[in-house]
């Protein structure tokens, strides 16, 4: 199994999260496609360059992302401590 050190894990996390979303939006996008052979072809060619695209924006959009949480978001008496 590939093992990716865990300092390039947002790396990761970025690709994972742009291709499941991605496939799944271009099998909606797809949908019209079920009843032909088609379907195949056209989602994974409509997947791919989703992917390809929106790859790179998600990993630049990560870091402003994250600071508009920190943001929009306030600290509790739970940060830092186990939840249980």
């Amino acid at each position: 199994m590939l093992r990716i050190p865990r300092h390039h894990g947002h790396f990761v996390f970025a690709v994972i999260q742009s291709g499941m979303t991605t496939a799944i939006a271009a099998a909606i996008a797809s949908a019209p496609f079920l009843g032909d052979s088609a379907f195949m072809a056209h989602w994974l060619g409509s997947w791919l360059i989703a992917w390809t695209a929106m790859t790179p924006v998600v990993l630049l959009a990560a870091p402003l992302i994250r600071r508009l949480v920190v943001a929009l978001t306030i600290a509790s008496d739970l940060d830092g401590k186990a939840r249980t």
